[in-house]
């Protein structure tokens, strides 16, 4: 492709851009329905955003359509993938009419345009038909979210038969995912389905499709380590393939690697100390306690608060909670000479949030984030990468983590939930690995994931 810039003609070459499992088929347009998939580093996303200003810079009229489940994920993810393949393909932004709001990307030259859209209601994509160029285009990025959050298949069949009508000749939709690690989740039942479909192409890659040179030496080596320490995990983040579920959901704890009472050189290297609170009526309540090695870069356990009114018969009011939560606080300050930064709180504990405000004013509280399956595979990968370590004080989370498991019924049906028993101190720990993220994922650039990117630093402690 030849393009001008502001001093002399350059020639962009599309190999240079994409790897070649992508590049046989960049202009197809036999195959109506193209899905491609990855792992981790698999440059599928740059290759979206390549093929919608590709696409828009065409002398033939045609407009893009791009679309996520969620309108307030499109800023940060496929609308900012497609400035950057502005940049890529050597073009200047300014040849291009860039708004936000609404957001669109329109080519001057031939007034084609990228359309940005969510699909948070069956509106959304309505009136949406370019009046002046066909939508020979149709992007869905993140298309597992149509499926956990959304009406999947059907879901996808209005959002083609909105854009397909008067544009059969040369319409595309290209689906973007990685696939889950449950081989009966109901996108890789869609997936077994549509690929049936004599229109219908996939393209699978992972990061050894990549020339090492566009990923960086410290990527690989990251997913090589991960590659030793555990093979399943790798194969599902790395690889992308569905390597089915153990209903043991911490699989990969291991005791004699795992538990770890901190000494006194690693309680140094801690900045501050962390805690996760998991509340419960009859069931536990529980304080977990971890601090951020800032120099060998893991989460270090420090210690654990378990009181169950179930097994000892007699209920606390959440003022006798939060007087234990004070003496748990200062005991750990005390024994590590570290403060205590954040508490991430159960977020429907409102009751012991206010006593514990109440007691310990010097404390800074936080809504814990329960998203559990997010939450549920950071964790896994801390754990993976032998990066969270636990002491053995913390004796409940350690028996947790040999009986925190996945409803196989449920399982077997492709949806992953935890069984709601032995799992208080999983979800304090879950609070908490949740709410440092952020700080994690600048410690450790191999924890560094998609939804970062999307969430941003305001989204986390």
């Amino acid at each position: 492709m030849t393009v001008l810039n502001s001093k002399k003609k350059r020639t962009i070459k599309l190999s240079d851009l994409l790897i070649p499992k992508f590049q046989t088929n960049f202009n197809d347009i036999i195959h109506t329905h193209q899905i491609y998939t990855s792992g981790r580093a698999g440059t599928k996303s740059s290759r979206g955003g390549i093929k919608a200003i590709f696409t828009i810079i065409s002398p033939t009229p045609g407009s893009v359509v791009v679309l996520r489940k969620f309108h307030n994920k499109l800023k940060k993810t496929v609308f900012k993938e497609c400035l950057r393949a502005i940049n890529r393909l050597g073009l200047k932004k300014s040849d291009f009419k860039i708004t936000v709001s609404p957001m669109q990307i329109t080519y001057k030259k031939t007034g084609n345009t990228i359309y940005f859209t969510g699909n948070d209601s069956i509106d959304d994509t309505k009136g949406m038909i370019d009046e002046d160029r066909p939508i020979v285009l149709v992007i869905i990025d993140e298309l597992t979210e149509f499926f956990d959050k959304g009406d999947g298949e059907d879901e996808l069949a209005n959002i083609e038969a909105t854009f397909i009508r008067g544009n059969d000749e040369d319409f595309v939709m290209e689906y973007y995912f990685n696939p889950p690690r449950n081989p009966k989740a109901e996108i890789m039942q869609w997936l077994d389905k549509i690929k049936k479909r004599p229109d219908c192409l996939h393209v699978h890659v992972d990061y050894r499709d990549v020339p090492p040179g566009w990923l960086g030496k410290k990527l690989i080596e990251s997913a090589e380590i991960l590659r030793k320490l555990d093979e399943k995990m790798w194969k599902w983040l790395w690889l992308g393939l569905c390597v089915g579920i153990d209903e043991l959901i911490y699989y990969m704890f291991n005791e004699d690697t795992h538990i770890q009472e901190p000494t006194e050189e690693q309680i140094k290297h801690i900045d501050f100390l962390y805690i996760g609170v998991d509340y419960g009526q009859m069931n536990a309540t529980t304080y977990e306690a971890f601090g951020l090695d800032v120099i060998d870069k893991v989460v270090r356990g420090i210690d654990e608060y378990y009181y169950s009114g179930r097994d000892t018969g007699k209920q606390k009011s959440p003022s006798e909670y939060a007087k234990n939560f004070k003496e748990f606080k200062e005991k750990i300050e005390s024994c590590t000479n570290k403060r205590v930064r954040y508490v991430f709180i159960d977020p429907s504990a409102k009751g012991l949030a206010e006593e514990i405000k109440r007691t310990c004013p010097e404390v800074i509280i936080k809504d814990a984030r329960n998203d559990v399956p997010l939450g549920i595979s950071r964790v896994q990968k801390m754990l993976s990468y032998k990066c969270l370590f636990i002491s053995p004080k913390q004796k409940h989370l350690k028996e947790e983590m040999y009986m925190y498991e996945y409803d196989k019924d449920l399982l077997d049906k492709g949806k992953e939930v935890p069984v709601k028993t032995n799992d208080h101190c999983q979800d304090a720990t879950r609070y908490l690995i949740m709410g440092i993220w952020k700080f994690i994922r600048r410690l450790l650039p191999m924890m560094k994931d998609k939804r970062d990117e999307e969430e941003g630093d305001e989204d986390d402690a």
